[in-house]
């Protein structure tokens, strides 16, 4: 389609140079618009994308100059002495040895201004070797050339696959179309531009060098890591030193059960050293670890490092440290005044309550 597109940028072009120089009558100039309007929709062209204009363009050669190569190309391919019509078109040959000629002279001085920088002239030249040789793949590498020096590398994209088109052992081609990849930063098309270009020549240190740098600017794909399962949580690192020996276990199950054990040595089950839960006292915690919603609840505070934030906390270490010097267990008034603790107290007396 982009092919097609440029033939209709060049119409649109030609159209409206001609509205401009006077070519178009006035009283057509309205009708002569809504034409270019209707043409740019139907083929998907829009004159005032810069971005497109600059990717669809084929200046500086235009409609009128490329008609004119055309033209000159055909009274050139004309046999002299009236060959019969069947005889040039059941047989078709490829350009002759004069065409060829000015080809190669049109290519110099498409070289000529490519060593003086200066592109559009060089393109013009290379475009106009291209008419009177289609076959000879230099002359759409040295094209492709063109336009990557003067920054248009989508179009340097397609003059180096039609020179590999041209002819596929060309490496030089493969050099021009992974460099004008590379540019357009799709460096993993730069990549399969190189490796091409290598398997005809394996020594071709430009080709060996572009791969290398292309491939080091590839970025894996977002999703290469979908489909690895997901991590275990790390297990919990323990309560503060002194809560007990079951306080280090990790989550689990296993984790859960040396939690309900280091609170029955600490004397928070029911008949321990700090009483069981009545009026004043703490709630029977041991035996609501065993409660299975309770213990989950634990079990995701200790992953989620809640179990290590309580531990943080003042009212908590000196709750500890009371219960080790034989002060026994502080009332549930005492421990309610804390918003942490009283929060906590909340969430298991809600689950032990759910789940009994």
């Amino acid at each position: 389609m982009s092919s097609k597109q440029r033939l209709v940028l060049s119409i649109i072009d030609f159209l409206n140079q001609s509205i401009q120089d006077g070519t178009v009558k006035q009283d057509d100039k309205e009708s002569l618009e809504v034409a270019i309007q209707c043409i740019g929709e139907a083929f998907g062209v829009d004159p005032t994308d810069q971005e497109q204009v600059k990717r669809l363009s084929v200046k500086p050669a235009n409609l009128l100059s490329i008609f004119d190569v055309f033209l000159k190309t055909k009274d050139k391919l004309a046999a002299p002495g009236g060959a019969s019509s069947s005889a040039s078109t059941s047989a078709p040959t490829g350009p002759s040895a004069t065409d060829k000629a000015a080809a190669e002279k049109l290519k110099a001085t498409g070289n000529a201004h490519m060593s003086a920088k200066k592109y559009d002239e060089a393109i013009k030249s290379y475009t106009e070797a291209i008419a009177l040789d289609p076959t000879n793949a230099v002359y759409y590498s040295n094209r492709a050339a063109a336009y990557s020096s003067k920054g248009e590398h989508s179009s340097a994209v397609l003059d180096a696959e039609k020179a590999i088109e041209a002819d596929s052992s060309f490496v030089k081609a493969y050099h021009r179309l992974g460099h004008a990849h590379y540019s357009l930063g799709d460096y993993k098309a730069a990549a399969s531009a190189f490796r091409r270009g290598l398997e005809i020549d394996p020594s071709n240190a430009s080709l060996k060098t572009g791969l290398q740098n292309a491939e080091a600017r590839i970025v894996p794909d977002d999703d290469t890591f979908d489909d690895m399962p997901p991590l275990d949580p790390a297990p919990a690192r323990g309560a503060a030193s002194g809560a007990g020996a079951g306080a280090g276990a990790g989550a689990g199950a296993g984790g859960m059960a040396g939690m309900a054990e280091m609170l029955r040595n600490m004397g928070m089950g029911g008949g321990g050293a700090g009483g069981a839960g009545g009026a004043g006292g703490m709630p029977d915690l041991a035996s609501l670890m065993s409660n299975p919603m309770m213990m989950q609840m634990a079990q995701q505070m200790m992953q989620n490092g809640g179990i290590e934030r309580l531990m943080q906390n003042p009212a908590v270490a000196n709750m500890m440290n009371r219960m080790q010097s034989g002060g026994g267990m502080p009332d549930m008034s005492e421990l309610m005044s804390d918003p942490t603790l009283r929060d906590l107290a909340s969430q298991f007396g809600a689950g032990g309550g759910a789940g009994r």
